[in-house]
């Protein structure tokens, strides 16, 4: 995980702001862009930030 605060995006479910620190996991598309998984706090959901 990551420790600062950079905003990753917003949860696709209830708009709250997804920070860096949030981060489970990051992998690799395979057009070779990065993905990430992250825990919202407000909504209790593991997204992929948008």
């Amino acid at each position: 995980m990551t420790s600062d605060s950079t905003a990753l995006g917003r949860c696709p479910d209830c708009s709250e702001v997804i920070e860096a620190y949030q981060s489970l996991i990051e992998f690799e598309d395979g057009d070779g862009t990065t993905g990430v998984f992250a825990e919202c706090y407000s909504c209790d959901e593991v997204v992929r930030p948008e």
